[in-house]
């Protein structure tokens, strides 16, 4: 099992306004490189894109903690299957911190090449979603 955890990120949003936005995956595509992504479609509780020139990716939500973990699983016909946890904690004066743990089953000969890409597209992400202004 790979195992990824991101920077922890600081934001001014409270933990609620943090948790509220990240537990409706519609916003996730907020969060996302534009340029890198296609074929977009997204629910509440799920959201199906393509890394142009490489795989179609699927995102499930499975279980949340309210305001402090948002737990997702893939879907689909995803390269590897994964989960991916979404950790928020309250911060002093109504801000608060977000990392995210991505743990996935690939395989050693994929690892090496999918590991630096992955810790900068999760890093990435939990940099996005800590600079949005809610």
């Amino acid at each position: 099992m790979t195992r990824i955890e991101t920077d922890h990120k600081i934001t001014s949003n409270s933990q609620k306004q943090l948790f509220d936005f990240l537990t409706d995956l519609n916003n996730f595509e907020k969060l996302m490189p534009q340029d890198k992504i296609e074929k977009w479609s997204s629910d509440e509780n799920q959201c199906e894109f393509t890394i142009k020139g490489m795989a179609r990716i699927g995102l499930k939500k499975e279980s949340q903690t309210e305001h402090e973990l948002i737990k997702i699983s893939s879907f689909g016909k995803v390269p590897f299957s994964f989960n991916l946890d979404i950790h928020i904690a309250e911060k002093p004066n109504n801000g608060a911190e977000a990392y995210m743990v991505f743990e996935g089953d690939i395989n050693p000969f994929m690892k090496m090449m999918v590991v630096k890409p992955l810790t900068n597209f999760f890093n990435m992400l939990v940099t996005k979603a800590s600079e949005i202004k809610l």
